[in-house]
């Protein structure tokens, strides 16, 4: 993949705007609706492993269509927390 096409998220909580800044971090809001979820549990190395599951396998057995809207991750703790083997992350695949 060309670079220039490649991006990403990440998403955190503020208390208020986000100045302009030249990392072009800026205000957003992930939209509300309906979701499937599954739980990774494990290195974030493996999340592929779910996300592969949550298009390839369950969305066509589940008769849902997709919603034109990012697939996003909820991080539940962090590698400076607890082991790689305990890491818990949320994966949401926005639906209609």
């Amino acid at each position: 993949m060309e670079p220039e096409k490649f991006r990403f998220d990440i998403c955190g909580e503020v208390d208020a705007r986000v100045p302009y800044n030249p990392q072009k971090v800026k205000n957003g809001v992930i939209p509300g609706g309906r979701c499937a979820m599954v739980r990774h549990r494990g290195p974030h190395e493996r999340i592929d492993e779910k996300v592969y599951y949550l298009y390839r396998d369950w969305l066509p057995a589940s008769g849902k269509e997709l919603r034109d809207a990012n697939l996003f991750f909820h991080y539940l703790n962090l590698r400076t927390e607890v082991a790689d083997y305990e890491l818990m992350t949320d994966i949401y695949l926005p639906l209609k």
